[in-house]
């Protein structure tokens, strides 16, 4: 008893504590500070390039509004970023309301800045006004050099504290905005640019932004690095740099421009000889990955349009089915970029566009004009049309397939492929399938594996290259049924990812160019038909060791040659040592297999992931590596062989 009343009295004591001055209130900054991920998604290297996209998108802004040609953004020496650009100029102005220079507002006060109204940007990719301060909370230290007025103003900040007064350092005869700042070490992971990553990006804003002008230059090397991007084709040329790994069925990219309500729209589409449907849509330069209205709107003008036409002129008679919109969009690809005033977007991460006039305008903006463009052009419309309807054939011999692919309830579907070994728990949180190339590997998986929570499902041979291939030829493969039946999830619209009779999908090959090419296979067979596996951290890789050393009744494993050395370091150089290089999953026993790459406390698995930003990259990656053209797979290839490690010839 006497215990139970001290405790009391100290969860009172505790209590009591908890009064008025326990509430805290983070002035200025300290918020960003205390809780980064809020602002920018993560402290990861997505969120460290995330601060250089929040300046460029200023610049771009400006260049949106009219004000600005060209942007350059600088990685110096000690990795700190410079973005430049002609525009008008951030003001100096004092603002009356704070008292201060409109630019020391604009870098040290939340939601602060010309995005809400009031004439400053009629569109703007920046809708919550915290890039730029939130940028400043982030860095060790930001500077800023205003040219405005035929004057140069400067202010610094450190971890978002003003330094001095904005202070006028030079006169000049040019307008623009100079930002350099360099990211707080104390808050990133890591504080290192990638410079490949802020390629990607600035080429995609580039196209994105009819005739402006970007330079990308990294200092850091001895021999320095840049690439400049002025696309005065806009996304018509978006289209044809995405399509560069395909044939394209007719020279030219279908363009439409308009207006409607004051909603700015831009389409450009071209066919290619593929099967896969690459369509992108953006709003205010922001990439829409789940879609929206102006998607809706881009959907529903093309099937009107074109079954229409191929009604009139006589490619469907009065008893032929419509053309379906997968039908019609098989091997497109096509930007639907448009620029609205107030966007509307559904949930934080800005995925979908809600904006029901944005439906409206695109439609008809994209069906006025696709009328005129096919009647001007019969060869392209009936390229077009020809392949919707082989599609269609296609199409109708793929229903039975298709209804397996659908029926992945266990209780109402096929039985579980029979190469299938299963696992005998049926909670899907704790159980996972290793994807295993060949039987002699399968066979050792299926002896070491945890029974409980791990199934083996052996693949015989390379699985279609789905990249290639039209749906119904891609569901009558063997391989890819057995693994369509035992993830349980059905594929495309059928797609349900609470179906998933795994947790972790674990692609299992052997460490040479055969296991990498099958292991590409799949992951191409999962981007095209499951996306959301990807997406939503379920694809795996397994890291099989490639060394086994033994030396005096002991081993050690390495996962690559720089490991090796270091361990024969360690061990000592000599004729004791006995060095095995597996050239495949075979070669190992169960027991061995099991401590190297199956057993969950000792294994390393690399998670395959996708991120927003970079799907245009990744679609064009795919289509370059898996589709028909070899010149743009050699090239691809070429630059990237210095990445890679431990690969036989």
């Amino acid at each position: 008893m006497e215990e139970n009343k001290e405790q009391r009295e100290q969860n009172m004591n505790q209590e009591a504590e908890y009064g008025a001055e326990q509430i805290q209130i983070l002035e200025g900054l300290e918020a960003v500070r205390k809780r980064p991920g809020m602002y920018i998604g993560s402290t990861s290297s997505r969120g460290l390039h995330h601060l250089v996209y929040e300046i460029v998108d200023n610049s771009v802004d400006e260049a949106l509004a009219g004000f600005c040609s060209e942007i350059n953004v600088f990685i110096n020496k000690d990795n700190s970023i410079t973005v430049e650009d002609n525009g008008r100029g951030i003001p100096v102005g004092i603002q009356k309301k704070k008292g201060r220079p409109a630019v020391e507002v604009v870098f040290t006060i939340l939601h602060a800045g010309g995005k809400f109204g009031g004439g400053g940007y009629k569109v703007s990719g920046g809708l919550h006004g915290v890039g730029s301060s939130v940028v400043n909370a982030l860095s060790d230290w930001l500077e800023v050099q205003v040219s405005r007025e035929g004057k140069i103003y400067q202010q610094r900040y450190e971890r978002g504290k003003v330094c001095y007064d904005l202070k006028v350092v030079g006169e000049t005869d040019k307008t623009g905005t100079r930002v350099t700042f360099k990211p707080d070490g104390t808050i990133f992971d890591d504080v290192i640019y990638d410079y490949d990553t802020l390629k990607v990006r600035l080429r995609e804003t580039a196209f994105l932004t009819k005739n402006l002008k970007i330079t990308l230059t990294d200092f850091r090397p001895e021999e320095v690095k840049t690439n400049t991007f002025h696309y005065e084709g806009g996304i018509k040329q978006f289209v044809e740099y995405l399509n560069k790994g395909k044939t394209a069925l007719y020279d030219k990219v279908i363009y439409c421009e308009g207006n409607k309500n004051n909603i700015n729209v831009e389409v450009a589409l071209q066919h290619n000889d593929g099967y896969n449907e690459s369509v992108y849509s953006f709003v205010n330069n922001i990439i829409t990955p789940e879609g929206g209205m102006h998607l809706t709107g881009f959907r529903a003008a093309l099937t009107k349009v074109f079954n229409d036409y191929a009604r009139t002129n006589n490619y469907l008679k009065e008893k032929d089915d419509n053309l379906s919109g997968d039908d019609l969009r098989e091997g497109l690809t096509a930007i639907i970029s448009v620029k609205i005033e107030e966007p509307q977007f559904e949930g934080q991460t800005k995925q979908k566009l809600g904006n029901a006039e944005a439906r409206t305008a695109v439609e008809s903006v994209m069906s006025e004009q696709m009328v005129y463009f096919l009647e001007q052009n019969p060869a392209v419309a009936r390229i077009i049309i020809e392949k919707a309807i082989l599609a269609q054939r296609a199409r109708v011999a793929a229903r039975k397939a298709r209804d397996v692919a659908r029926k992945t309830n266990l209780s109402e579907s096929m039985a579980l492929p029979g190469k299938l070994a299963d696992c005998s728990s049926r909670n899907a949180e704790e159980c996972e399938i290793y994807i295993v190339e060949g039987d002699s590997a399968g066979g050792s998986a299926k002896t070491a594996r945890n029974r409980a929570t791990q199934a083996i499902l052996p693949l015989r041979g390379k699985i279609l290259n789905v990249e290639k291939a039209r749906i119904d030829h891609i569901l009558e493969n063997a391989e890819i049924k057995a693994m369509i039946t035992a993830f349980g999830t059905g594929i495309h619209d059928n797609f349900d990812i609470e179906k998933l009779r795994y947790n972790k999908i674990i692609i299992m090959t052997d460490a040479d160019v055969d296991g990498a090419h099958i292991a590409t296979l799949l992951l191409t067979f999962f981007y095209r038909f499951m996306p959301e596996l990807i997406r939503q951290g379920h694809v795996y890789l397994a890291q099989p060791p490639l060394y086994r050393l033994e030396k005096n009744k002991k081993f050690w494993y390495a996962y690559s040659d720089d490991e090796l050395a270091k361990i024969l370091d360690e061990v000592g150089r000599d004729q004791n040592n006995k060095v095995q290089r597996y050239k495949g999953l075979g070669e190992m026993d169960a027991e061995q297999l099991w401590d190297t790459t199956m057993d969950p406390e000792k294994r390393i698995l690399l998670r395959v992931s996708i991120d927003d930003d970079d799907e245009t990259e990744v679609d064009l990656t795919f289509n370059t590596l898996m589709g028909d053209k070899v010149e743009p797979r050699k090239k691809f290839i070429e630059e990237n062989a210095r990445f890679v490690k431990n690969l036989d010839i």
